[in-house]
């Protein structure tokens, strides 16, 4: 019997495989309602895949995905697991750029249709406060007006969050975020989804160590497509396995 009970998302016994070459391989995965987890391994490791399969974009071979202890998240479509409330950020933003900023986190709201209908949709005194208030929060309070592309790349990657943050996902699936940041805004990066966790469950995926010690989280090892260590990146950093790992032993 499988402790999923008060799981968000577990994943059980995880495999996927292309042309032979094991992904993802016998992977496991708890992670708590409210909670901020990490994920880093090597290149190759497996992180995008496990993302993929989350997000239904790939099917396992097998094992189980469920996500808020019920639901078998390999047996839906993308669009499905989206609406469940499961939300990811790609590594490379993909905010338009000759919109403002106030207008991207418009087209992002949940449940609108096309371009057309969303700017021509009247907006509620509720929508408006929403957007604001997700300005404020992604750390771009005051620059609605702004054109998206005349944001630094940091920047583009917070107003990407707020986008995600608008369509109210339980679960958000962050890949990268701090790749071609400035260190400032890496910190700034790290304490923006530590504050995001507070309401939400947040796994993100990341090569900058920097960055995941900013996090003060609970860090999960992906190795040839299995977890070889969790815990806090001290005591991770310390494991023989993970060493060897990252110094290519």
């Amino acid at each position: 019997m499988s402790n999923f009970a008060s799981s968000i998302l577990y994943l059980e016994d995880v495999t996927k495989s292309f042309d032979g070459f094991k992904a993802i391989n016998a992977l496991n995965l708890n992670i708590q309602p409210g909670e901020l987890r990490a994920i880093i391994g090597p290149n190759g490791a497996g992180k995008s895949t496990m993302m993929d399969i989350i997000t239904g974009k790939t099917r396992p071979d097998s094992g189980r995905v469920i996500f808020k202890s019920k639901t078998d998240l390999t047996r839906l479509d993308e669009a499905e697991i989206a609406n469940l409330g499961i939300g990811r950020k790609f590594q490379k933003p993909t905010v338009i750029e000759s919109l403002s900023l106030y207008e991207n986190l418009e087209l992002a709201l949940k449940g609108r249709r096309s371009v057309f209908a969303s700017l021509l949709h009247k907006l509620s005194e509720q929508d408006k406060e929403r957007i604001e208030s997700i300005l404020v929060q992604v750390k771009l309070g005051g620059k609605h007006k702004t054109l998206a592309g005349d944001l630094s790349h940091g920047q583009k990657q917070w107003l990407e969050i707020g986008m995600l943050l608008m369509q109210e996902p339980e679960l958000l699936l962050i890949d990268e975020p701090a790749a071609g940041m400035t260190d400032a805004e890496t910190m700034q990066t790290a304490a923006l989804l530590k504050a995001i966790s507070v309401n939400h469950s947040v796994v993100v995926v990341e090569h900058d160590m920097q960055f995941i010690g900013a996090l003060d989280t609970t860090v999960s090892v992906l190795h040839q497509g299995s977890i070889i260590a969790e815990g806090s990146l001290e005591k991770v950093s310390n494991t023989q396995e993970v060493i060897d790992v990252y110094l290519g032993r």
